[in-house]
């Protein structure tokens, strides 16, 4: 760090922080992240999001937020670098993003009167260290018995194709659940904002 002599005191100069940029394309993290009142750069990571083999759910989601921070760096080598990655699951089967209406059906049949848990993870990666911070943060989701037309009636009244589970509790899907159980709400629409201050806090950004 550089010192300044002004009027005969010497002081230290400002360090300046790096840029933010968030590695997701989800317009659900990026607006999330917008609360915390930084600026950032959203940057589309290439990573393939096949789980491996034998790989538990909650690993296949910390391992690709870590990945997607990691394939931005290159390109950004003085960032600090948000990853993160959602996993919803339910015993041996998991839910991701439905993508067409059929198949958010399904996953809400097959999720009603049972527990799920979605499991968000988030990574901070200093690319120009290579340090990185990663923790996972876990909520459990139990649905109500949800009949037929519930359902139905839910979708016709909710764009829900695009998020994991179908049920965004952000939104109309809150009335799709008996509880919640969770360290933080925002992990469950997609990016855990209080370990993400903890981070940024812990990389000397400026948070109130």
């Amino acid at each position: 760090m550089c010192d300044v002599i002004i009027e005969g005191f010497r002081t230290s100069k400002p360090k300046l922080m790096p840029p933010l940029i968030l590695a997701s394309t989800s317009v659900y993290r990026r607006q999330l992240l917008a609360r915390l009142q930084l600026p950032f750069a959203v940057v589309a990571p290439q990573v393939d999001e096949t789980p491996l083999a034998g790989e538990a759910p909650a690993a296949t989601a910390e391992r690709l937020a870590l990945a997607k921070a990691q394939a931005v760096a290159a390109s950004h080598p003085e960032a600090l670098i948000i990853g993160s990655d959602q996993v919803a699951y339910c015993g041996e089967r998991r839910f991701g993003k439905p993508g067409e209406r059929a198949a958010a059906v399904a996953q809400l049949r097959a999720m009603s009167g049972k527990t799920v848990i979605f499991h968000t993870a988030v990574c901070l990666l200093d690319a120009a260290s290579g340090r990185f911070q990663l923790r996972g943060v876990p909520t459990e989701v139990t649905f109500r018995e949800l009949a037929d037309d519930e359902i139905q009636r839910y979708l016709d009244k909710e764009y829900a194709l695009d998020c994991a589970g179908s049920a965004r509790s952000e939104g109309l899907g809150i009335a799709l659940l008996a509880s919640l159980r969770g360290d933080d709400p925002n992990a469950l629409v997609g990016l855990p904002l209080i370990a993400l201050c903890a981070m940024l806090r812990a990389e000397g950004v400026p948070l109130p």
